[in-house]
């Protein structure tokens, strides 16, 4: 599945300072609502509104072959949690990596991703 990005630097800036936020061991999440969904959707070949997805590393996670087997993993774990198709759509999600997250497995990044997720009612019921 791929994921609509999130590619302008305002758009990370008003997540982090206007989003609800839900930090667990290895990961910070910042949720907003997309108010340009509807006009995204009209441009995909389906119709359909979709999340908006940014991933955020630092440098002070580690080089760069680490810095992207980061993302890598953190991109499956969202892939996991798409495909059960419970997550509401029509936000921007603004993920971003915290000291602990290079060393776990994808399927411990999907429980954090979980996790924060129900913090922020995010599953549809």
């Amino acid at each position: 599945m791929k994921f609509r990005a999130i590619k302008e630097n305002h758009l990370f800036g008003k997540a982090y300072a206007k989003g609800k936020r839900a930090v667990t061991s290895a990961l910070a999440i910042y949720v907003l609502p997309d108010y340009a969904a509807k006009r995204l959707a009209k441009s995909d070949t389906r119709k359909q509104i979709k999340n908006r997805y940014g991933i955020t590393v630092s440098t002070k996670i580690g080089g760069a072959v680490t810095r992207s087997r980061c993302r890598r993993i953190i991109r499956e774990g969202l892939r996991s949690i798409e495909g059960r198709g419970t997550l509401k759509q029509g936000f921007l999600i603004v993920i971003a990596a915290r000291s602990s997250a290079p060393k776990l497995k994808s399927y411990d990044i999907e429980r954090c991703l979980d996790e924060a997720f129900v913090k922020l009612g995010m599953y549809e019921k």
